[in-house]
């Protein structure tokens, strides 16, 4: 008999076309996320066919979200956070308030209401979670000095969208209401507290979140994972991992009222000063890649393409806005403390965007009379725009970074030295632009991290001619001080392995754990230099197939060469049994 299932129609549709569509872009060397706005976009309401439901699909894409930024916090710390404070606070405080005076602007000019221009500034004026993490993840930059100063400015821009969320329907009823406050919160509204007091309790709100998670948390949270780990079940380490992350988000959007993503953030980082957080993040990782498309399907469900013909003036104006407007801004405020050309072009890309914030900002905006709905009209249009736009936007400024980097020597030297360089990647992109390696009959190793420093090692012991391709900062500034030639940048990029000489090398070692990621080294590896010898790295069979089917020669299995090691280590202890029965 059948019966209704909008959560499973949801799912389905929502993943099924994210893949047609994402296959279809990553086909024409486009993003895949901009297959997802497209799947999005046909199972949403502005366009025939099938309609998925309006009200689970965000709720799901929320799941992504806290699962996305929970990750995040397990690469993150407490240290990274507070050392990355000096520019992230004061920086997405002026880069808010001039998005939101231009936001303002643009409404005043419409014919809108201060209150609502100051709504619709607001909404344009915060970056996506989602899409700024996505997009330094691709080019993995989380883990630089520059992504920890993207990652830090966006908990500052959470921070303050929780604030206004809670002050939104406040500063509605002194508008719409002849002076009296309106309060949510339950406990402001019983006491009657007044907007002063509203903004008082929800920083105190915040704070004790804050103290509770630095004090209890970070007690509690290792001790049940370690608790779960020693169980020896993976799939109670799995359900402890996932329950952690999705309880504290929740708990804290329900007690403290933080937002989701940022209470998932907080676990995150508290779970990742525990040993067992490698594990916790692995484990996370395929349900949060699945929730996170079917974020970006959600986004493009609220868009209607009409809108662009509707209003296209203003539309352009919204776009202007968020893509210039705002990258302006933080491009000058990160220049003005100082930080590096690439620091403050790669700010400016990551912020050049609006997402999840400026929904409910202009849902709520709505909901309280203060926002007419072609405001929001206007930010959803703006979002799907800007989002298919930022990879544009990131490559753009690649490519303008020599060119803002060029004067850069005609300055007098002691300006140059004074600038701090934050992390040894960009020092060595600051210092000179990337050079092929004038070594031949050498080696290339690709990674240098637990395993790729150990064949690193036994290359000099040999005294091996080699060089290094590495992007992450500590594994990079390690080599700097050994001495070792490095290439910095991901290897999988035919421009970085250009610079290694595969042509004249003699050995390719691959020892990167992706295994995706490998298989494009080892083609153009191959394609480069027939004769190459090419030796990777596996977890499985399967990648063990892929892989040498790619044209590597020889692909090491961690798991069977443990194996072979312990039966190794048997076959040289000596036999228990009395010599009679052996040779019996």
């Amino acid at each position: 008999m059948p019966h209704d299932t909008p959560l499973i129609a949801t799912i389905v549709a929502g993943l099924g076309l994210a893949f047609i569509f994402g296959a279809i872009a990553h086909r024409l060397k486009a993003p895949p996320l901009v297959g997802y706005l497209l799947a999005g976009i046909l199972v949403g309401p502005h366009t025939p066919g099938f309609v998925a439901d309006q009200a689970l699909a965000p709720e799901l894409a929320e799941i992504g979200v806290i699962l996305l930024m929970f990750g995040v916090g397990l690469h993150f710390s407490l240290k990274d956070l507070l050392s990355v404070r000096a520019i992230a606070v004061p920086g997405a405080v002026v880069q808010i308030a001039f998005a939101t005076a231009l936001g303002l602007g643009l409404a005043l000019w419409l014919g809108w209401t201060v209150a609502g221009g100051l709504v619709f500034g607001l909404a344009l004026s915060v970056a996506s979670t989602v899409v700024l993490l996505r997009a330094l993840q691709e080019r993995r930059l989380v883990e630089t000095e520059r992504g920890r100063i993207a990652v830090g400015w966006l908990i500052v821009e959470d921070l303050a969208m929780v604030l206004a969320l809670v002050l939104l329907p406040a500063l509605a009823g002194l508008v719409n209401g002849g002076g009296e406050v309106v309060a949510t919160d339950p406990i402001a509204a019983y006491f009657d507290l007044g907007i002063g007091g509203v903004l008082g309790l929800t920083l105190l709100k915040v704070a004790a979140f804050v103290a509770l998670m630095l004090v209890v948390g970070r007690r509690v949270i290792p001790w049940v994972l370690h608790y779960t780990a020693h169980t020896g079940s993976r799939e109670l380490f799995r359900l402890a991992v996932l329950a952690i992350a999705l309880g504290v988000a929740f708990g804290s959007a329900k007690l403290f009222g933080v937002s989701l993503a940022l209470g998932a953030f907080f676990a995150g980082m508290i779970l990742g000063e525990s040993k067992l957080s490698h594990a916790a993040a692995q484990e996370t990782l395929p349900l949060r890649d699945a929730f996170a498309v079917l974020f970006f399907v959600s986004v493009g469900m609220l868009f209607d393409p009409a809108s662009l013909l509707r209003d296209p003036l203003p539309m352009l104006a919204v776009v202007f806005i968020i893509v210039i407007g705002k990258s302006v801004a933080a491009f000058v405020i990160v220049r003005v403390f100082r930080h590096p050309v690439g620091t403050a072009l790669l700010i400016s890309a990551s912020l050049a965007q609006i997402g999840e914030f400026s929904f409910i900002l202009a849902e709520l905006g709505v909901q309280t009379g203060l926002l007419p709905e072609a405001g929001r009209d206007l930010i959803l249009g703006g979002a799907i725009l800007s989002i298919l736009l930022n990879p544009v936007v990131f490559t753009a400024f690649g490519r303008l970074r020599p060119m803002l980097e060029r004067p850069a020597p005609a300055v007098a030297e002691p300006s140059v030295a004074a600038e701090p360089v934050p992390d040894a990647v960009e020092a060595a992109t600051l210092a000179e632009p990337a050079v092929p390696t004038a070594l031949a009959g050498h080696a290339v190793l690709v990674g240098y991290g637990r395993v790729g420093s150990l064949v690193g090692a036994a290359l000099q012991a040999q005294g091996r001619p080699f060089l290094v391709i590495e992007d992450a900062d500590q594994p990079v500034a390690r080599l700097q001080e050994e001495g070792v030639e490095t290439i910095i940048g991901n290897a999988a990029s035919p421009e970085i392995l250009g610079l290694a000489n595969l042509a004249g090398a003699r050995q390719l070692v691959v020892a990167v754990p992706n295994a995706f990621e490998a298989g494009q080294i080892v083609a153009q590896g191959r394609a480069a230099n027939p004769g190459l010898a090419i030796i990777a790295r596996a977890h499985s069979d399967a990648e063990v197939e892929h892989l040498t089917g790619l044209g590597a020669d020889t692909v090491i299995m961690g798991e069977r060469e443990i194996a072979r090691g312990m039966a190794e280590a048997l076959a040289a202890q000596p036999d228990p049994r009395p010599e009679e029965a052996v040779a019996g």
